[in-house]
């Protein structure tokens, strides 16, 4: 299918499809723990009193970001992938893989979300934006990592929960160790998930030669995901008991 061939309302269809605005699901998946870590890194520690809130600046400029992020890493991952998505059955059918969108429209969605998403960072201190320099980073690498190892759902994570100490930057003025261990949290709880959704590819990935957890725990990626979600429960029931043991929520 060529571009040229396609409408103006067509192209806009596949726009949405490329930065998944269309699936909103994966933008929550980032949103949620960016307001756990707001909200977390409010909390005064050992105190009786009601959870404190983040102010609604913070939390729309951080669900902002979020959801810009998120459509901005879709779209440089589509590119990486143009060229391989066509061979695998799930993902055939995406803009780049079947033509309806040019792989140079990728990369200025990329370039132009995440400029967008960078100028809420005005907003906020001047600390935040030097971490968020990682962040930009660690989304654009990620799609290229499943070329070079079996972990890009690691590098997919630190991307995605680096929200999580830029929260506590933002608010603190500096990461903690239980902003850490919120970080490790998310980690585990999106390696575990996605690798269920590589699970779904794994046939195909490994007859093209892309890589995966999927691919590296074979027989055992069950109970490699179990793991990774307990791992998740266990490290987030500590940090919540941290912050709400004396509280009168009574945790």
């Amino acid at each position: 299918m060529q571009t040229a061939n396609l409408t103006f309302a067509d192209k806009f269809r596949a726009w949405l499809q490329l930065t998944r605005f269309d699936k909103p699901i994966g933008t929550e998946l980032l949103l949620y723990p960016t307001l756990w870590a707001l909200l977390l890194a409010h909390q005064t520690p050992n105190t009786v009193s009601l959870p404190s809130l983040p102010s609604a600046k913070l939390v729309l400029i951080f669900a902002t970001g979020a959801v810009l992020m998120r459509a901005s890493g879709c779209a440089i991952n589509d590119f990486a992938d143009r060229h391989v998505d066509g061979k695998v059955e799930r993902t055939k059918h995406r803009p780049l893989a079947s033509g309806r969108l040019s792989a140079r429209t990728a990369v200025m969605t990329f370039m132009g979300l995440s400029l967008l998403s960078a100028s809420l960072l005005i907003f906020l201190p001047v600390q935040v934006f030097y971490w968020s320099l990682i962040a930009v980073a660690l989304a654009f690498i990620y799609p290229f990592m499943k070329r070079y190892t079996h972990f890009p759902q690691v590098v997919l994570a630190m991307a995605f929960g680096w929200a999580v100490p830029m929260a506590y930057v933002a608010t603190l003025g500096g990461v903690d160790v239980y902003g850490w261990l919120v970080f490790i949290a998310y980690m585990c709880w999106t390696v575990g998930y996605d690798t269920e959704y590589a699970m779904c590819d794994r046939n195909d990935d490994i007859k093209i030669g892309v890589k995966s957890t999927a691919v590296f725990f074979g027989r055992f990626d069950v109970l490699a995901v179990m793991s990774l979600l307990m791992a998740f429960f266990v490290i987030m029931a500590y940090v919540l008991y941290h912050y709400f043991a004396n509280t009168s929520l009574g945790i």
